[in-house]
C-alpha cells in the first residue's frame, strides 16, 4: 500500500500515512496525539482543515460532525480520512502539551478477572494483561476491545491509573440489546479473554499548579474521572478541585466510599453528587440537572481547569455553560460518550 507525506500546521510535524490507516491512525503510531474523541466521526474533535492536496477519502461519519459544506470547503474528520496524495492540514484544535507525548499503540490480549453491577446499568469491568504483560498509557486514556465473532470495537475508558500487577479497570453502560453491552452481560465471565487495543484519547490532566480544577461527569464518565482524582491522590497534587457528578436516582450513584475517601485524601477536593430524580427519596444533597448545580454554586472559574465526561447532551450543557462561569475555551477537555446505535 503506497504511502503519503501527511505535514501538521501550525506545529510543523510531518508523518507518513498508508492509504488503508485513517490519518489519525497514522499519527498515534508514529507517537503523534492529535486531539480526538469517539475515532467513528460523530464527535468533530479531530476536525481540521486541509491546506494543500485534495485526493482523501472519507470512512462513513455523521454529517452532524462534518456537514457536507464544510467538507466542500475543505474541512475534514482525521479519524475517517484517508490521504491518497502529500497533504498540509491545518489543525485547528491541538494541544501542544500533549501533541508529541504519544505512547505506542498496542493490541493486546487480557483476561477477564471480574465483571460486576455497581448500578442497574453500569458495570466494574477488570481485566488483567496477559500478553503483553504491561502497557503504558496516560490516566483518563481508553482502549479499543474487539467483539469476538465480529469485526466491531467499542471503546472504554480506564479507571485506573497505571496497569499495576497488569489490571485494568473499566466502568461500562450496559445497554439493552447493545451488540457489547448484551456480550458483556450475558457471555463475559471471569477466565474469559478479550482483544484490546490502545492507548487512545487525550483526556488527560494537564499540568497547571495552582490552577482550580473542576470535574463535571455522568454516567460511564465516571471512570476517566476517577482515574484523574486517582492520579492527583497519587501524586500529591493538591490543587482545589470539585467533581459534580449527575445521576437520576440514588441508586444510580457509584464508587460512593472511594470519592469519600479521596476527598478525606485531598484536602482541597469536594465531590457534589446530584440526582435529576430525586422524587420521595430520603435525600438531602443537590437536585436537578448536574450542569443546573455547576450554575447554581455560582462559582468564578476564572483561570480553572474543567474536565467533562459522559453522556452528549451533559457534555453540550456543560461545553456552553463552562465559559459563562470563566474558563477559558483551551482549558476545557471533554470526552463526549456517543454511541453507535447498537452498543
Amino acid at each position: 500500500m503506497e504511502k503519503h507525506r501527511v505535514r501538521f500546521e501550525p506545529v510543523g510535524i510531518e508523518i507518513d500515512v498508508d492509504e488503508d490507516q485513517t490519518i489519525l491512525r497514522a499519527a498515534a503510531e508514529q507517537g503523534v496525539m492529535l486531539m480526538h474523541g469517539c475515532k467513528e466521526g460523530q464527535c468533530a474533535a479531530c476536525k481540521s482543515f486541509i491546506l494543500d492536496g485534495d485526493d482523501v477519502e472519507h470512512d462513513r461519519y455523521s454529517t452532524f460532525a462534518l456537514p457536507d459544506y464544510e467538507k466542500e470547503e475543505g474541512f475534514t474528520l482525521l479519524c475517517r480520512a484517508h490521504a491518497y496524495e502529500d497533504l498540509t492540514i491545518e489543525l485547528l484544535n491541538y494541544d501542544e502539551e500533549m501533541i508529541q507525548s504519544g505512547l505506542p499503540i498496542t493490541d493486546a490480549v487480557v483476561e477477564v478477572v471480574s465483571n460486576e453491577n455497581v448500578t442497574h446499568d453500569l458495570r466494574h469491568l477488570v481485566v488483567r494483561l496477559v500478553e503483553p504483560a504491561d502497557l503504558k498509557f496516560f490516566p483518563g486514556q481508553y482502549l479499543d476491545f474487539k467483539i469476538p465473532g465480529t469485526d466491531e470495537t467499542r471503546s472504554f475508558s480506564m479507571a485506573n491509573t497505571s496497569a499495576r500487577d497488569g489490571l485494568l479497570e473499566f466502568v461500562v453502560k450496559i445497554y439493552p440489546g447493545g451488540l457489547f453491552s448484551e456480550f458483556l452481560d450475558s457471555k463475559v465471565e471471569a477466565g474469559d479473554r478479550l482483544e484490546v487495543t490502545g492507548p487512545f484519547g487525550v483526556f488527560t490532566l494537564r499540568d497547571a499548579p495552582g490552577a482550580e480544577v473542576v470535574f463535571v461527569g455522568g454516567g460511564a464518565g465516571m471512570a476517566p474521572i476517577l482515574a484523574l482524582l486517582r492520579t492527583m491522590a497519587e501524586r500529591g497534587i493538591d490543587r482545589k478541585a470539585a467533581f459534580y457528578y449527575g445521576a437520576r436516582r440514588r441508586q444510580d450513584l457509584c464508587f460512593e466510599e472511594e470519592l469519600t475517601a479521596l476527598a478525606g485524601k485531598l484536602k482541597n477536593f469536594r465531590y457534589i453528587p446530584a440526582l435529576s430524580e430525586s422524587g420521595d427519596e430520603d435525600w438531602d444533597g443537590e437536585t436537578g440537572f448536574v450542569t443546573d448545580v455547576l450554575k447554581r454554586a455560582g462559582h468564578d472559574l476564572a483561570g480553572a481547569d474543567a474536565y467533562v465526561c459522559g453522556p452528549p447532551p451533559m457534555v453540550e450543557a456543560a461545553l456552553e455553560l463552562l465559559p459563562s462561569l470563566g474558563v477559558a475555551d483551551k482549558r476545557v477537555f471533554y470526552d463526549k460518550f456517543t454511541t453507535t446505535g447498537e452498543e
